[in-house]
């Protein structure tokens, strides 16, 4: 968490790419969307009274994810400062976009994440599925149930979700070994 911290106070907010950079990560971060899911995103897509975005997943699929407060403030900033900016005439109807209007793409997102990861230190390399992965250990490790995580990852089969409560398992045995004193 600590590192999503560092990673989150990278880009520069005060430019039109960092502002939108900081609402691309915050919002990769707060709703474990796939990196197609999040450049298919259309503005209307999100809901800031209701709190939510609006995602095609996998087959087509619609599912509606909540967004916290944190990453819907960011969201709405960028939307009102930065977006304008970088969309010029182009009128695109795309959430994120590049400097010349058109949509980001999948290994454009890549890029951006590699690149804010080196930047901010952190010890793997970030993908986008680093950051989905995160969002859904950080959701399990903090008490949420299986199915739930699984209906915010998009996930049909929640063994595809299961294989996020190994992680969580290896952590415990650790934190039994590290802290218990009769281990």
């Amino acid at each position: 968490r600590e590192e999503i911290e560092r990673l989150l106070a990278t880009p520069d907010p005060s430019t039109p790419t960092g502002l939108r950079d900081l609402a691309l990560l915050h919002l990769f971060y707060a709703s474990g969307l796939r990196v197609s899911e999040l450049c298919n995103l259309a503005v209307q897509d999100v809901d800031p009274h209701l709190r939510i975005v609006r995602v095609t997943g996998k087959g087509g699929k619609q599912r509606l994810v909540p967004v916290g407060s944190q990453a819907l403030a960011v969201l709405e900033q960028y939307l009102v400062q930065a977006r304008p900016q970088l969309v010029g005439r182009s009128g695109s109807r795309y959430l994120f976009v590049n400097r010349r209007g058109q949509p980001l793409t999948r290994q454009g997102v890549w890029q951006l994440l590699r690149a804010y990861g080196q930047r901010a230190g952190l010890r793997q390399q970030l993908t986008p599925h680093v950051l989905r992965h995160s969002f859904a250990t950080h959701l399990l490790e903090g008490g949420a149930d299986l199915r739930s995580v699984q209906l915010l990852l998009g996930h049909a089969d929640i063994s595809t979700t299961q294989v996020y409560t190994h992680v969580m398992r290896s952590r415990l045995r650790s934190a039994i070994d590290q802290h218990h004193p009769r281990a």
